[in-house]
C-alpha cells in the first residue's frame, strides 16, 4: 500500500506549479523584459521591436521570411509589428527586386541609431542577481534546448 501511495505522491507532485519547468522559464523571461522596459519605453519601442531590430543590425537588409526564421515567429504574426516599425520610421520594407512575392526588410538611418542604446538595455540585466558566468551557462543551456525543438 505505501509503494501505490508513494507513486501517487510522485504523480501528483509532477501538478505542482513549482516542479514545472516552464513557469520558472516563463517567470524568468518576464523579469529580463521588466528589466529592459525602462529603457525601452524611453526610446518608445517595444520588446519585439527590439528583437527584430537586433536582427537588423547584425545583418541588414533581410527577407521576411528570414526574419521570421530567425525570431522564431510566424511571418504573418512579425507583418503587424513591422508595420508599425515602418510607420515610427524605423525599418523600410520593399518587394525584392529577384522575386516580387518577397518582402525585403532593412534599417532607416533612426534605426540604425538606436544601436548605440544597446549598452544600457544590456546594463538593465544587472538587476537580475545572476553573474556573468551563470548567464553565459544559462543562454547556453536555453540555447541547447531550443536547437533541440527545431
Amino acid at each position: 500500500m505505501k509503494a501505490v501511495q508513494k507513486q501517487y505522491n510522485k504523480h501528483e507532485d509532477a501538478y505542482k506549479l513549482e516542479n514545472q519547468l516552464c513557469f520558472p522559464l516563463y517567470a524568468a523571461s518576464r523579469l529580463v523584459t521588466k528589466c529592459y522596459q525602462p529603457v525601452l519605453d524611453e526610446l518608445g519601442i517595444t520588446y519585439p521591436q527590439y528583437l527584430v531590430l537586433m536582427v537588423l543590425w547584425e545583418q541588414d537588409q533581410v527577407s521576411l521570411s528570414v526574419l521570421a526564421e530567425k525570431l522564431m515567429l510566424q511571418s504573418n504574426t512579425l507583418t503587424p509589428l513591422l508595420k508599425r516599425m515602418q510607420e515610427t520610421g524605423l525599418i523600410d520594407r520593399v518587394r525584392s527586386q529577384q522575386d516580387e512575392r518577397s518582402i525585403v526588410i532593412s534599417l532607416t538611418d533612426k534605426g540604425r541609431l538606436l544601436k548605440a542604446e544597446v549598452p544600457r538595455l544590456q546594463q538593465q540585466l544587472q538587476d537580475i542577481g545572476i553573474t556573468f558566468e551563470e548567464a553565459v551557462q544559462l543562454k547556453k543551456l536555453l540555447s541547447k534546448m531550443l536547437r533541440k525543438a527545431e
